[in-house]
């Protein structure tokens, strides 16, 4: 074992099997079951569910071919029916506006940084260059910043000698050199990402391809994004979280009760509260996005479809799967993926057919609901076969890797990485461009694993295989407790320094986040 020592892992293995004495709160104990973190409640009457209608974020438009401007900036929207809600968003609005691109056709993002703190934009699912990847340091500060690097107090090292800082505005470059995919951006400031997130900065980037427009899948008014997250209202609207510095200025992290990671009690759906779409009776494409902090769903459809296998999952993180899969449910941790097909034309019209979180309760037991409202003409199918794309070779890996990600206890410096917290100027692996490598992944409780710059294939989790949603290409793998798994990947184009970390997002601020450097 490579990496750590047996005594470290079977005694993490151990304390993960309590639930005790590391100070974590569970929500349903550590059976690969629910979330690992603390709720918090709202404090204002919320609507009740199925009320609010169903939108789709707008999207973006370019004047000048794939170039687009982004202004993140402070604004205030109602989420909640008549109650005003001041947020961060991308163009001031939450999710942000939805990006749509052609994969090997490069795209060109400008962001202006109109808020009072510097912000990172990262392409999550991208394959990108080192300096549009949107490294934790690499900060866009606001406009009218002094440029000299800012400290990063509470964290190891209090600058970076390396990153690239910009003043006001910065340019993402996208080779999208990668196949069509359901990716997503967000803020990824170091030490602040979780509640940069939750305030709003999130949004889509869809990448298609000729070998996805090939197949006759529902597309159009029928392709819908679904940007998954929890969050919790103050009295007066605002947004509830627990950072230890609420201006997000100076010291990063939450309060101690919820260093395990921030649950909310209100379930929005692309920035509505439990919506409510009005559909006809034919398939639909459903692009599952889960973008909240810490929270795991599993999702089923109530009813199911006569027969079952209401969802028929066709993509992952990374695209197509090479075959469909029907699931009666799908678990889906923060940051994954799953695009799925549903043929709401095997209920009768009229159904109300609710989508449903067999992890939550109360509140967060329901998602959405769609109402099968007419028949209309439909001409798409599943094929039985999507995509042919060759798998990853394990055999051909020139490294194994074992990373462990655990609780220190050590506050705001506590979720580690082989015993280290994120320190800027140390790289955990140093894979050479052109070759395969597996990584053997071992954790105490749920940690959702993203590996920036490249895809992974799943190998096993423990002594079997791939888990059963662990299908195709994927960037982010749901980590459960006490669990150890293997992926394998191939680094190739670009070299640099890239990072990969928990996106339980207050794991990820608290120091579970590590380098490799591509060479």
């Amino acid at each position: 074992m490579s990496g750590i020592d047996r005594r470290t892992f079977l005694t993490v293995l151990a304390a993960a099997s309590a639930g005790v004495g590391i100070g974590v709160p569970l929500i349903s104990g550590i059976g690969g079951s629910s979330s690992t973190g603390t709720a918090l409640r709202s404090q204002l009457a919320l609507p009740e569910p199925f009320t609010v209608p169903f939108t789709v974020p707008p999207v973006l438009t370019s004047s000048d071919g794939d170039h687009y401007e982004i202004v993140q900036r402070a604004a205030t929207v109602e989420i909640l029916p008549g109650v005003p809600t001041p947020i961060w968003g991308y163009n001031g609005i939450f999710p942000g506006p939805t990006i749509v691109s052609r994969s090997n056709r490069p795209t060109v993002v400008h962001h202006h940084n109109a808020l009072p703190v510097p912000v990172v934009a990262h392409l999550h699912g991208g394959h990108t260059p080192a300096a549009s990847d949107g490294y934790p340091t690499d900060l866009i500060l606001p406009a009218g910043s002094m440029p000299d690097m800012p400290g990063m107090p509470g964290m190891r090292t209090m600058a970076d000698p390396r990153a690239t800082v910009t003043v006001g505005e910065r340019t993402y470059t996208y080779p999208l050199r990668q196949r069509a995919a359901t990716l997503w951006y967000h803020d990824h400031r170091m030490g602040f990402t979780g509640a940069s997130v939750w305030r709003g900065l999130a949004g889509f980037h869809l990448v298609h391809d000729d070998e996805e427009d090939a197949l006759p899948l529902p597309r159009g008014d029928r392709d819908l994004p679904l940007m998954i997250a929890d969050r919790a209202f103050a009295t007066d609207g605002s947004l509830c979280y627990p950072s230890v510095d609420p201006t997000l200025q100076h010291t990063p992290g939450v309060d101690t009760p919820y260093s395990g990671g921030v649950l909310g009690d209100v379930i929005l759906v692309n920035g509505k509260p439990w919506p409510l779409a009005s559909i006809p009776a034919v398939r639909h494409r459903l692009r599952i996005l889960n973008a909240s902090n810490a929270r795991r769903y599993r999702l089923a459809l109530d009813p199911p479809p006569p027969g079952g296998g209401g969802l028929v999952q066709i993509g992952s993180d990374g695209g197509l799967l090479d075959r469909p899969r029907a699931h009666d449910a799908i678990e889906i941790a923060p940051a994954e993926r799953f695009d799925v097909v549903v043929d709401f034309g095997r209920y009768p019209v009229g159904s109300r057919v609710t989508l449903v979180n067999r992890f939550g309760s109360g509140s967060t037991a329901v998602v959405m609901r769609f109402h099968v409202t007419r028949r209309e003409h439909d001409d798409t199918r599943v094929p039985t076969t999507l995509s042919t794309t060759p798998p990853l070779d394990p055999a051909r890996a020139v490294a194994t890797r074992t990373l462990l990600f655990s609780d220190h206890g050590s506050g705001a410096m506590g979720w580690q990485i082989n015993g280290r917290a994120f320190s800027p100027g140390y790289a955990a692996a140093t894979p050479r461009l052109g070759t395969t490598e597996v990584w053997r992944l071992i954790s105490d409780f749920h940690h959702p694993i993203h590996l920036h710059l490249v895809q992974f294939q799943v190998l096993s989790r423990g002594l079997s295989g791939p888990g059963e949603y662990d299908a195709g290409r994927k960037d982010t793998l749901d980590l459960r407790p006490a669990e150890e798994a293997a992926v394998v990947t191939r680094f190739d184009d670009y070299p640099g320094r890239f990072v990969f970390h928990c996106h339980n997002l207050e794991h990820e601020d608290m120091a579970m986040m590590a380098n490799f450097e591509t060479t």
